[in-house]
């Protein structure tokens, strides 16, 4: 019996209301195809899978939770549909699966099994910020989380400062959204004040503000970031 795919289904950036501007029907179609799903949260999972309009009734459906809660001795257990021959979707909590996403130990165990892996296209919010910054596209580099020690998370980012003047590379972070008005707060006090800035917040939601300016600059434009989905980039 020949393997099932494993299909990689983006999901919204925010609220399910934008679905139908981010995601292709295609998409759809194919996730109405599957009843077998890995997910981070089963209930976020579901609320989307309602959205869409998925024909076939949640509790028939089955649901592998894959986050940091979950053993990596029973994760390889995930894949047996697929050696089954079924095809199974894996769902990001957000945006594009396997980015800043624990998916990918999924997608390597498939790849080790010689399953077709088939990522579909969606919204993911390194990709957009990084088109509207207007810094470098062809060289860049995302960080994920800095440091939280503030010693640390302040050589981190001299040390990434330079590297956008020495090789012209773009810098792209992210912060837990409680605490993205303290990293702006370091970012203006640590960078040259010619270094730039990019902001991009909400992404494809109908409050998105994307904002690139100068490090000295942003004292006096902060908008509030408490608690909104931002990714932060410095270029030049």
């Amino acid at each position: 019996m020949a393997n099932g795919k494993l299909y990689l289904i983006p999901v919204t950036l925010g609220g399910n209301e934008t679905i139908a501007h981010v995601l292709p029907e295609y998409n759809h179609s194919i996730v109405h195809q599957l009843d077998t799903f890995i997910v981070e949260q089963v209930r976020t999972a579901r609320r989307f899978l309602k959205a869409i309009n998925h024909p076939v009734p949640i509790d028939e459906m089955v649901f592998f939770e894959l986050n940091k809660h979950s053993n990596p001795d029973t994760v390889s257990e995930y894949l047996k549909p697929l050696t089954n021959g079924k095809n199974i979707g894996l769902l990001s909590e957000a945006g594009t699966p396997c980015v800043a996403d624990p998916g990918a130990v999924i997608v390597a165990l498939a790849q080790q099994k010689n399953i077709a892996v088939v990522p579909l296209t969606g919204p993911n919010s390194i990709i957009l910020a990084l088109m509207a910054s207007g810094f470098n596209g062809q060289h860049f580099l995302f960080h994920g989380y800095l440091p939280i020690e503030s010693h640390q998370r302040n050589k981190k980012i001299k040390e990434f400062e330079n590297a956008v003047y020495r090789l012209n590379q773009t810098q792209i972070f992210i912060e837990t959204p409680y605490r993205n008005d303290k990293l702006l707060d370091t970012l203006i006090k640590q960078l040259k004040p010619e270094t730039k800035i990019c902001i991009a917040a909400d992404l494809t939601l109908p409050t998105e503000f994307i904002k690139t300016l100068p490090a000295k600059l942003w004292k006096s434009n902060r908008p509030q970031l408490h608690k909104r989905p931002v990714v932060f980039l410095v270029g030049k």
